[in-house]
């Protein structure tokens, strides 16, 4: 037997305890299940098996072994399964991982799935950094640069930010003319959920960022809120220009500080590296990117 041959033997043998029924099942001879495992317990220096006239039992090294022989066997039945369906049509689950701000890719999304109805979306919303393969995510969106040698991205689109106000507000309050005059504002800030840090402004001046203290009348970790009170009037935010380029057209937000505000933060897509990228996963990946890119 070659090797993946005599680790499928020493599997049976382990399961049934016993080398005559191992044979029975793969279709060969006790002798030969035998041998095959004791050439293994030669190769690897240790015993697999305590034997005796009327059963054979696993060492501690044999039952060590066998936990990574099925692991071998069920990397291999992915394997064989993602190839498989690499030739099919788009079907199955696909598990995705998105930023909060992912709520505003609902229409794209909402067009994937019409597209591709027989592919079941399992969307999961968290600023958190997931890991993508041990927590069993097909794909994740994420904002701004990701380092991991283990996952392939694909750079979409991005957004930049601007400072808006209720024209209430402004009436109220007064319009700043330059960025020092944020100390004399109600800010409404984004506080990262998993660092618990605030968002900085991005504000420049001739080109250079500047560092400008900023007092705070609410901050949340989540875009919506922040958007409701600068609604409302009750102070200034700093948000994607994707969320408030219509209430602005409308009126309803007034932009300020244009001048003083620059940044720009790119959505990508990532998936594991290691895997045959299934039918679902590049439909995906090729949506996004032509709608987004």
């Amino acid at each position: 037997m070659d090797h993946f041959g005599a680790l499928g033997a020493f599997v049976r043998a382990a399961e049934t305890r016993s080398f005559t029924e191992a044979g029975r099942r793969l279709g060969v001879s006790s002798s030969a299940v035998g041998k095959a495992v004791a050439r293994l317990e030669q190769e690897l220096g240790v015993r697999l098996f305590h034997r005796s006239t009327r059963a054979i039992t696993l060492t501690h090294e044999g039952e060590s072994f066998l936990e990574r022989c099925n692991r071998i066997f069920s990397e291999f039945e992915v394997a064989k399964s993602e190839l498989t369906q690499a030739s099919g049509k788009p079907q199955g689950k696909l598990r995705l991982g998105l930023p909060q701000l992912g709520m505003r890719l609902m229409p794209h999304l909402i067009a994937f799935q019409q597209a591709y109805p027989e592919v079941e979306l399992e969307l999961e919303f968290s600023d958190r950094l997931v890991n993508v393969i041990e927590e069993g995510f097909d794909a994740v969106m994420r904002i701004g640069e990701v380092e991991d040698s283990r996952l392939v991205m694909r750079k979409l689109s991005g957004y930049s930010h601007r400072l808006v106000a209720s024209p209430t507000y402004l009436a109220e309050r007064g319009i700043p003319s330059r960025p020092a005059d944020l100390s004399d504002h109600a800010c409404l800030r984004y506080r990262f959920p998993t660092s618990g840090k605030l968002d900085p402004w991005p504000l420049v001046s001739r080109g250079r960022p500047l560092s400008v203290e900023l007092p705070h009348s609410a901050t949340a970790n989540a875009i919506e809120p922040l958007l409701a009170m600068a609604e409302a009037g009750r102070g200034i935010a700093c948000l994607p220009d994707f969320f408030v380029e219509d209430l602005i057209a409308q009126g309803t937000l007034v932009p300020i500080l244009e001048r003083y505000t620059k940044d720009h933060r790119t959505f990508s897509i990532l998936w594991p590296s290691s895997r045959q990228p299934l039918p679902k996963i590049k439909a995906f990946v090729e949506f996004m990117t032509a709608r987004l890119a």
